[in-house]
């Protein structure tokens, strides 16, 4: 979004944030790891972690915050698996090729072959948020606006609730 705003291709009085996500610690369903807290990361007896691409991936880029602020980066780099995007992360996991993985909370939900362990404090990396913004050549910018009203309505944020998604 912000790429598109710094190039003029978006209404700029348009531009909402819609919805935020969590970050979530997961292990497959039948794990015995008992993590209650990202802390605990320091001294758990694991193999492998799987967490997005931390150059190209958004899920990654926020693991990585979070890992370097709790100085785990360093300790844990030799044991990343790395997935292309969420959804592999999330089956990385769910397959049991890793014993824990930090994908979104919208996306652990979407699985029953994994468990979420615990949800990251949102002070250990960047704000979650999705934007939503007409794009400037719009031949209906009045559509657009109702759209996004509509999206920023109680009903529409219920149905986002209830896929896991908090509201701004």
């Amino acid at each position: 979004m912000d790429a598109l705003a710094a190039k003029g291709l978006i209404l700029p009085d348009s531009r909402q944030n819609i919805v935020t996500n969590s970050l979530v610690l997961i292990a497959p369903q039948n794990s015995a790891l008992a993590i209650t807290d990202i802390s605990q990361l320091k001294t758990a007896n694991i193999n492998r972690v799987a967490v997005g691409e931390f150059r190209s991936v958004p899920v990654g880029q926020y693991a990585q915050q979070v890992l370097e602020k709790l100085d785990l980066l360093e300790p844990l780099q030799a044991k990343f698996v790395f997935g292309n995007n969420a959804r592999s992360v999330l089956a990385a996991v769910a397959s049991g090729n890793a014993d824990l993985g930090m994908v979104y909370a919208t996306d652990a939900a979407l699985s029953d072959q994994v468990k979420v362990l615990a949800t990251v404090p949102a002070d250990l990396h960047s704000p979650i948020v999705y934007p939503i913004a007409a794009v400037s050549a719009s031949p209906a910018p009045e559509a657009a606006s109702r759209f996004i009203s509509f999206l920023q309505a109680s009903a529409a944020q219920g149905i986002f609730a209830n896929f896991g998604f908090g509201r701004v």
